[in-house]
C-alpha cells in the first residue's frame, strides 16, 4: 500500500509538472468561464472556470463550497464575500489555490502554490475613471501594475516599469450567453520573460478580473 501511495504520489508530480511547464513556456493562454444550466433563471452557482491552451483543455479552476450560507454568500454579497478558488490540472491534482479575504473596498486575491508556499497577490488600488491593481509577490513587492481605461473597459494592461509585459482582455462570448448569462471568456497574452510564477498570478489575475468587474454585483 505504500508503495502503490508512492507510485501514485510521483504520477501527480509529474502530470502537476506538466502543466506548469505547458503555462511556463505558452504564449497565450485562454480562461473559460463554465456556466450551468439554472444561470439561465438567474440563479448564481459556484464559479468554475477551464483554462486551454491553443483549444486544448490545461486546467480547470472551481470556487470551494457547497453550504446553504455560500450560496447565500454569492447572491447577497457577490464579489465582496470570502471564497477560495483551486486550480487544478485535468487529472485533478491541485496546481495552486487563490483565497479573497471579505471586504467592501480594495478586493485582494491572495496566492498560494499547492503545498501552502506563498505566491504572491492581485491587490486592486484606488483609481479615476479606470480599473487598476497591482500583481505584488510574496514579500508584497510590486511586480507588475496594471490598468484598464475608461474608453477600453475589456482589456487589462500588465506594466513593469512601463513597458507592456502581458495583457487579458475580455472577449466576446455570443450573443445567447452575453445576453442571458454573466459567462465570460478571457484571453491572457505573455511575453516569453516571464517566470513561471508570475504566469501563475496571471492566471489568478483573470478570475480576479471577471470576479470584481464582471460578476453581477449582490442584490
Amino acid at each position: 500500500m505504500g508503495l502503490a501511495g508512492e507510485a501514485h504520489g510521483r504520477l501527480a508530480v509529474r502530470v502537476v509538472t506538466k502543466t506548469l511547464s505547458i503555462i511556463e513556456g505558452a504564449s497565450e493562454l485562454v480562461v473559460v468561464q463554465r456556466k450551468e444550466l439554472v444561470e439561465l433563471f438567474g440563479f448564481e452557482t459556484r464559479n468554475k472556470y477551464a483554462i486551454e491552451s491553443n483549444g486544448v483543455p490545461l486546467a480547470f479552476a472551481a470556487e470551494q463550497g457547497k453550504s446553504g450560507l455560500d450560496l447565500l454568500a454569492r447572491y447577497f454579497v457577490g464579489h465582496w464575500r470570502t471564497f477560495e478558488i483551486h486550480f487544478f490540472d485535468t487529472a485533478r491534482n491541485l496546481v495552486f489555490r487563490a483565497v479573497h479575504p471579505f471586504r467592501f473596498f480594495f478586493q485582494r486575491l491572495e496566492v498560494t502554490a499547492a503545498d501552502g508556499r506563498p505566491i504572491g497577490a492581485i491587490q486592486q488600488r484606488f483609481a479615476i475613471l479606470s480599473k487598476r491593481f497591482d500583481v505584488l509577490d510574496r514579500n508584497g513587492s510590486e511586480l507588475l501594475r496594471v490598468s484598464s481605461a475608461l474608453w477600453r473597459p475589456w482589456t487589462f494592461v500588465f506594466e513593469r516599469n512601463g513597458n507592456e509585459v502581458a495583457r487579458i482582455e475580455k472577449k466576446w462570448s455570443g450573443v445567447l450567453m452575453e445576453a442571458f448569462t454573466d459567462a465570460d471568456r478571457f484571453r491572457i497574452s505573455m511575453r516569453p520573460e516571464l517566470e513561471l510564477e508570475e504566469r501563475i498570478l496571471l492566471l489568478a489575475a483573470a478570475v480576479f478580473v471577471d470576479l470584481q468587474y464582471f460578476e453581477a454585483k449582490a442584490s
